[in-house]
C-alpha cells in the first residue's frame, strides 16, 4: 500500500513541477503592454500574466503539501490527521493523497 501511495505522490509532484515549468516559460511575442481607456490586448495580456502567477503560486503550495505527505509517509504518520491523530478517511486520501489532515481540521 505505501509503495502505491508513494508512487501516486511522486507522480503528482512531477505533474505539478511540469505545470509550474510550463507557466514559467516566457510567452512568445508579447509586445508592449499598455493600458488605455479601452480594454485592449495589453490589458488582456496583463490579466493573463496575473492569472499565471496566481496559478504558479497555487501549484507551489500543492507541491509543498505533496512533499509534506511524503515526509509523513517516511515517518509512519501518513493517513493520520496531524492535528487530532484520527485516521483520515480513505475517500479523502483517494481524492487528495497529499492530505495530512482530516476534513474537520483543514484550513
Amino acid at each position: 500500500m505505501s509503495e502505491q501511495v508513494r508512487a501516486a505522490l511522486e507522480a503528482k509532484a512531477a505533474q505539478v513541477k511540469e505545470q509550474m515549468t510550463s507557466l514559467s516559460r516566457p510567452v512568445e511575442d508579447q509586445g508592449s503592454i499598455s493600458f488605455g481607456k479601452r480594454v485592449g490586448d495589453g490589458t488582456a495580456m496583463a490579466v493573463d500574466r496575473l492569472t499565471s502567477v496566481s496559478a504558479h503560486d497555487n501549484l507551489g503550495t500543492i507541491l509543498q503539501q505533496v512533499r509534506h505527505a511524503l515526509d509523513r509517509l517516511d515517518e509512519g504518520g501518513y493517513g493520520v490527521c496531524e492535528v487530532c491523530g484520527e485516521a483520515i478517511p480513505e475517500g479523502r486520501l483517494e481524492a487528495r493523497p497529499w492530505a495530512t489532515r482530516c476534513i474537520r481540521h483543514t484550513d
